[in-house]
């Protein structure tokens, strides 16, 4: 099910009213949300429950299990890494089979040898990716003590299945969501109107900004060969705004949802395009799979305490794992070991650690030389990007050697310059909201003191969405 589908305006009021008005008590609550999400995952394929089912059940034994052998560390190693295994596994299949056959094909074919390989027709699970990773992140936890096993099924399978945050994130932590299932849930007015805000800007982003950014971006991009190098770049700058409105208002939507139920989701996007470096970049970014890669992969290669050069080995393996989560295609994987060797760059000059503060804070500018951090890392982003949304290494390789060998400049073929400008006009509201957890956090003083006000910039927001969204995009994060 889509949040930006007819389905889902009549899902949500009736799970809200459900929530807080039939299924009274935590436990009752736990089972609708289990109920719900299994509705709102199965929508799509009936198919895929089975999957989330068969993560859930074993991930919660596997709890149980190392609870069990509390006494017997072995024991538990090996219960942790079957779990580990079979879920990893799981995600093998269905994400990377036929990626790794193909390349070993290829790989065998350059060496004389001709094997029959088998691919295989699959479906790639909606969220897979996320899912599994939140599943892994409970074992792990639990193993390492950093939280009790839960003994209740419903509530552990209501964490894995959440449904604002199933298919898409934020990815979260046992740590945080499962104490929030075994907790007794109250209607909190204040957390649900901002909820409702924070949705709204959700909205705001993908329906007003990423879709219409989609449909330029995809008209065009196959047309590098032919097009100016400055419509290349505006390309690249529309992709940039499109996947950032269409993943951080799934994470809006997501947060701001769940905040209806009670619920206190991670944050996961804070103003990344603000960022001074591309070590802040990557603190702000999708950080619920930033921080799941340092705890779980970085800081056990030994992270930052280690000699600069095994540093820069960890980031090159992070990064390279990180961008194969992404996705089965090389591409995925140039894109991560490009944002590893900048990160390596940034770290042989020690500014890895630097701004953690909200920049140009109290002031309404940047100065000069925050607008030339800020500009920099943009553009690197934007290089990024390129790499990420080109379909094969060839076609990136082409597409930036376009932006430099075509002729740059021909105003008659410019195009996406109406939705560069939506672009621009939303960074300038967020620049104003950069301290605020998100950008409909308005404050209680001015012109927005007033209710009418208030209701009348929601109001207005909403007719501009009806008026002015672009063709209905399915969510790019999806895919992954």
């Amino acid at each position: 099910m889509l949040f930006n589908s007819f389905e889902f305006i009549v899902f949500l009021p009736i799970m809200f009213l459900l929530y807080w008005f039939v299924f009274h008590g935590r436990r009752w609550q736990n089972f609708l949300v289990v109920i719900a999400s299994y509705v709102f995952y199965g929508w799509w394929d009936l198919r895929f429950l089975l999957l989330i089912a068969v993560t859930s059940f074993f991930s919660f034994l596997s709890g149980l299990l190392i609870e069990y052998y509390e006494e017997r560390r072995r024991c538990q190693q090996v219960i942790s890494a079957t779990n580990i295994v079979l879920n990893l596994s799981i995600l093998g299949v269905f994400k990377y089979y036929n990626f790794f056959v193909e390349n070993l094909d290829v790989l065998f074919g350059a060496l004389g040898w001709h094997l029959d390989w088998v691919t295989i027709q699959i479906i790639l699970p909606v969220g897979i990716s996320f899912y599994t990773f939140q599943a892994l992140s409970y074992t792990i936890d639990v193993y390492q003590k950093k939280l009790p096993a839960t003994k209740d099924p419903i509530e552990f399978f209501a964490y894995i299945s959440f449904f604002p945050q199933l298919v898409a994130g934020p990815i979260e932590r046992a740590t945080n969501l499962l104490p929030q299932f075994q907790q007794q849930r109250h209607f909190d007015y204040a957390k649900a109107v901002d909820g409702c805000r924070q949705m709204l800007w959700g909205f705001v982003k993908k329906l007003l900004i990423a879709d219409n950014c989609a449909t330029v971006v995809n008209e065009y991009w196959d047309q590098y060969t032919e097009l100016p190098g400055l419509t290349l770049l505006i390309l690249g700058v529309l992709f940039t705004f499109q996947i950032y409105c269409d993943f951080s208002g799934y994470s809006d939507i997501a947060i701001g949802c769940s905040r209806l139920f009670g619920f206190n989701l991670m944050r996961n996007f804070n103003f990344p395009y603000f960022s001074r470096s591309i070590p802040e970049f990557w603190r702000r970014w999708h950080i619920s799979l930033t921080t799941w890669f340092r705890d779980y992969i970085y800081f056990p290669l030994g992270g930052s305490r280690c000699d600069k050069w095994k540093i820069i080995r960890n980031v090159y393996i992070v990064w390279g794992i990180s961008g194969l989560w992404h996705g089965a295609n090389w591409t995925f994987v140039c894109w991560g070991l490009f944002h590893a060797t900048l990160l390596a760059i940034y770290n042989l000059f020690g500014i890895n650690t630097k701004y953690k503060h909200v920049v140009a804070y109290g002031r309404c500018l940047p100065n000069i030389r925050e607008a030339f951090q800020m500009a920099l890392t943009f553009f690197l982003a934007v290089i990024g990007w390129i790499l990420f949304r080109a379909e094969s290494i060839s076609q990136a390789g082409e597409f930036l050697s376009s932006l430099v060998t075509n002729r740059f400049f021909d105003a008659s073929m410019l195009y996406g310059t109406n939705n560069l400008f939506s672009g621009l006009l939303l960074l300038a509201v967020e620049w104003l909201q950069r301290d605020k957890q998100h950008a409909l956090q308005l404050p209680s003083k001015g012109l927005f003191k007033y209710t009418l006000v208030r209701y009348g910039f929601y109001l207005a927001m909403l007719l501009l969405m009806f008026k002015f969204s672009g063709e209905v995009q399915t969510f790019i994060y999806f895919q992954f």
